[in-house]
């Protein structure tokens, strides 16, 4: 099955505009790889329990969260899952203009209006992965994500996808996310070296063990590689401690 769709290709001038998507655009590069390897440890990390919803968050702003997030349900997609990919940062979206998509309707229109998800969901960007923007942004964010209609669409995908992925904004700037945390079945906090703060990333820890959410690791990213492969960075995921 080839990667993309004929309907829609992600060019190099659209994915250079938002977050770069290496593994979408360069499969076999070194930093591709890494990712998959991310995949695989989330995967090995439920062995006891199947995750089907599973949540990536930082500490802080501008930690990559939606980087990390984006490159590995792309690797899900590629593995041959079908998987949704959710922007629930109804704050600062950003896989709109990741993927080159229009977010006149997205999570908040689905949960303002009641209106089927069906109708808002991108399939025709990667094989396998299909996507929901955030919408326009909200004045009641926290709200929406702690509703009935957000629990109850988060059910409904569940049953319908392998696997449902939420990119969401970080823990220390609202409560929008201690709060969706505990209803998912595991939380990635993406750590990125040189920018997060130690107090911080305990923060986000002590904030997601008082919602009982499920920590399953953390990604430590823009890691800079002594072999320098290309892009400057590298990726590595483990266990808080």
């Amino acid at each position: 099955m080839p990667l993309f769709h004929h309907k829609k290709r992600l060019s190099n001038d659209t994915i250079e505009n938002g977050v770069k998507l290496v593994t979408a655009v360069e499969p076999k590069n070194i930093v591709s790889e890494q990712f998959r390897t991310i995949r695989t440890n989330i995967d090995f990390s439920s062995v006891d329990r199947q995750l089907k919803t599973i949540l990536f968050t930082s500490s802080d702003v501008s930690e990559g969260k939606s980087t990390v997030s984006s490159n590995v349900a792309v690797t899900w997609a590629q593995q041959g899952k079908k998987v949704l990919f959710i922007d629930a940062d109804l704050r600062r979206p950003t896989l709109h203009t990741t993927f080159g998509l229009p977010n006149t309707q997205g999570l908040s229109t689905i949960l303002v209006n009641n209106e089927d998800y069906h109708s808002v969901i991108s399939s025709n960007v990667i094989d396998n992965l299909s996507i929901i923007t955030s919408g326009p942004i909200p004045p009641n964010p926290a709200e929406l994500l702690n509703s009935n209609r957000m629990k109850n669409f988060l059910q409904s995908v569940e049953a319908e996808y392998d696997l449902v992925i939420l990119d969401v904004p970080p823990l220390l700037s609202v409560t929008d996310t201690q709060i969706i945390s505990a209803n998912v079945d595991g939380v990635v906090l993406v750590v990125r070296q040189g920018v997060a703060q130690r107090a911080a990333v305990k923060r986000a820890k002590e904030l997601l063990t008082m919602v009982k959410a499920n920590l399953l690791g953390y990604v430590l990213n823009d890691v800079v590689s002594k072999n320098g492969y290309g892009y400057g960075y590298g990726y590595g995921y483990g266990y808080e401690k």
